[in-house]
């Protein structure tokens, strides 16, 4: 195949910065590759696309050496109009890619910038709406969509100029399970269909290999550390040390003590020869957590945003002391909507009880003291330029000495893996920096109940593990953790009790265990089986068992 995109020594250095992002690359993808492109947060895979995009230089400048050619051409000569003719752009944060104000508008933006003939432009929005299902959705905003919608109107109205390479910046981040699971059958479907060279950066790895990629580019410090087949990468230590979570199944063989370096296919589960494999259910004892009595109790809570349709039904569920409680369920269930009616944001009809006191008449200043909470979308809870204001503020609205604001600060801005940043303007982060700094400003106030929406989304595994660890010893002190997430590891990790929400109606409150193991129940709530529960079957073992004993050899390690 025809080299598509060669780095010939490519450095790049921004502006702003001493030291280069991107340090002697030398890279070549053929044409109609599919690639897989990982690396830990701020590792420089970002500036990689962005210069393979043309964002750089045309849009963040600074000097670089070596060269970058795209389908032959120096890609430093052509302007960002002309790159957009070569490489389309999947944004990770789809409501800022949105530009019209109906689905169909969105389409036809960039047919318009070409100048397309209109019988020509609603002939070909027709025709991309019935391939990616949006032919019911074209008069509706983008905006008002779910996730996994949104991510297929994106897809839409850069697939619409036919772009010989297709980018995908984080495309799995916000979606629910089995949503990220469609949009890469989709991808993938896509990739043959138009025989495009496809580039995915994604750090839900296991996510991602649900279907096959030609290779994985790793890069860490701005330096190639990896390009090469999948299952030599998954053999290696190269993910673990380098902060990128491996698929869960290869953790649990390694913790059967399996010596992988040995097997082939290791992307393929059902082709791997597992028979020297010796399971014993006994190794796997489960250890219920007391619970410390109620704290909060919500009672007949209902909401909508308009007469015409419920959001959330006649909700009954009560929250305990030291409980760690994850919320899970399809895009548009009404889990945030949930979170908002609890913190006061909107004002549902409900009656609610701390440790038996109504607090149904709560201001949100006043629900703000006992519970926080911390929004998915970073943008919408910015509003000061620098980080150490930013994550200050709270205290400083509470009139706290300054002396202290910066201990809890800074003491905060490390466990999150900002300290470094402290000094940085926000606007030169990355998204899942934005998303540690809101983080940051919720855990400084330190609330009694904490609810998080989407922790770790776009969060590499050493920023994830630091994060989700300290949540833990905030817990540990006595704190209840909420977690709305779409991150089936992460709820079988960190929690203890799962909620599950389809619309508006919670439908299931057991253990992560039991959800996992009820194959109706996920089908119904848009999850699914983790790849504990598929090695379990090619072992011929209980899953429910094997995924205890991943539990306890997890936290045992762990010293918990």
């Amino acid at each position: 195949m025809k080299q598509l995109i060669r780095f010939e020594n490519f450095s790049f250095k921004y502006d702003a910065q001493t030291e280069p992002t991107l340090k002697d690359v030398n890279l070549s993808i053929k044409k109609g590759e599919k690639v897989l492109i990982a690396g830990p947060s701020g590792s420089g895979k970002s500036t990689l696309a962005q210069v393979i995009n043309g964002i750089i230089p045309n849009t963040f400048k600074g000097p670089h050496s070596g060269r970058l050619l795209i389908d032959g051409q120096d890609a430093f000569d052509l302007s960002i109009y002309d790159k957009s003719h070569i490489v389309s752009t999947v944004l990770q944060d789809t409501d800022g890619q949105f530009i019209g104000l109906s689905v169909a508008e969105d389409l036809a933006f960039a047919l318009e910038n070409d100048c397309e003939p209109q019988e020509s432009m609603v002939k070909m929005i027709n025709t991309w709406a019935d391939r990616l299902e949006l032919a019911d959705l074209l008069h509706h905003r983008p905006q008002d969509l779910s996730g996994g919608q949104k991510q297929r109107v994106s897809l839409a109205g850069v697939l619409i100029d036919e772009s010989p390479i297709l980018l995908f910046d984080e495309p799995l981040a916000n979606l629910d399970p089995k949503s990220s699971q469609d949009t890469i059958d989709l991808i993938d479907r896509l990739h043959h269909e138009t025989d495009a060279t496809t580039l995915i950066i994604e750090h839900r790895l296991e996510d991602v290999l649900y279907r096959p990629v030609d290779k994985i580019i790793l890069i860490n410090e701005g330096r190639i550390l990896f390009d090469g087949q999948p299952d030599e990468l998954l053999a290696s230590s190269l993910l673990s040390e380098n902060g990128i979570r491996e698929p869960l199944y290869i953790t649990v063989l390694r913790q059967l003590g399996l010596d992988i370096a040995n097997l082939d296919k290791l992307t393929d589960l059902s082709s791997l020869n597992l028979s020297q494999l010796k399971f014993d259910a006994s190794q796997a004892s489960i250890v219920d957590r007391e619970s410390q009595g109620p704290l909060l109790e919500v009672k007949n809570l209902s909401f909508c945003y308009d007469s015409t349709k419920l959001i959330l039904r006649n909700i009954n569920v009560n929250f305990s002391k030291g409980e760690r409680i994850a919320i899970v369920g399809k895009n548009g269930a009404g889990k945030s909507t949930l979170a908002k009616a609890l913190t006061k944001f909107v004002d549902a009809d409900a009656q609610l009880f701390w440790e038996g006191q109504d607090i149904s008449g709560d201001s949100i200043k006043e629900r703000a003291n006992r519970i926080g909470y911390v929004l998915q979308n970073p943008n919408q809870m910015i509003s000061q330029t620098m980080i150490f204001d930013e994550v200050a503020q709270g205290l400083r609205l509470r009139d706290v000495a300054e002396k202290e604001i910066q201990e809890r600060v800074f003491e905060t801005l490390k466990t999150c893996g900002l300290y470094e940043f402290r000094n940085w303007p926000i606007s030169a982060l990355s998204y899942g920096q934005k998303k540690r700094v809101t983080i940051a400003a919720i855990l400084v106030l330190n609330p009694e109940i904490i609810i998080l929406d989407e922790p770790t989304a776009g969060q590499d595994m050493k920023n994830y593990t630091e994060i989700m660890n300290f949540l833990d010893e905030l817990n540990r002190a006595g704190h209840t953790i909420v977690m709305i997430t779409h991150d089936m590891q992460l709820m079988l990790d960190y929690s203890d009790r799962c909620l599950v929400v389809v619309d508006g109606t919670i439908i299931a409150d057991d253990s992560p265990m039991a959800v996992l193991s009820d194959r109706g129940l996920l089908d119904r709530a848009n999850l699914k089986e983790t790849s504990i529960f598929t090695l379990a079957q090619a072992m011929k073992v209980d899953a429910a068992a094997l995924t205890q004993f991943y539990r306890q050899t997890k936290e045992d390690a762990h010293g918990k």
